[in-house]
């Protein structure tokens, strides 16, 4: 399975920490740049883990409670992830999102 990776912001320097690290946790491959980490099975960003692969290869995402920039843009690397806030309101791929572990769907 081919995944690409895009990144939804201005910071050339967040794109590019977002870039390598999120390719590597595609890749399944070690990886750390600045505040962001993979050991290609669980991608952390300060320390908490935001995704990972689960026991039958599908993506399993979580804001850990911090629905930051940062956390969305990590997030929205990932194949088949949407993370916005409108309003207050977190939402993943158009629907409402409190955060929590979830699988995400057409990865």
């Amino acid at each position: 399975m081919e995944f690409s990776i895009s990144t939804n912001t201005n910071s050339n320097m967040a794109r590019k920490v977002t870039k390598e690290v999120v390719g590597a946790f595609i890749a399944r491959q070690p990886k750390t740049s600045g505040n962001t980490k993979t050991n290609g099975q669980s991608l952390f960003l300060h320390g908490n883990r935001i995704a990972h692969w689960g026991p039958d290869g599908e993506l399993e995402i979580s804001t850990c409670g911090w629905h930051t920039p940062t956390t969305k843009e990590r997030l929205n690397a990932l194949p088949g992830v949407n993370v916005h806030t409108s309003k207050g309101q977190l939402y993943l791929n158009g629907q409402p999102w409190d955060g929590n572990w979830t699988v995400v769907k057409n990865n």
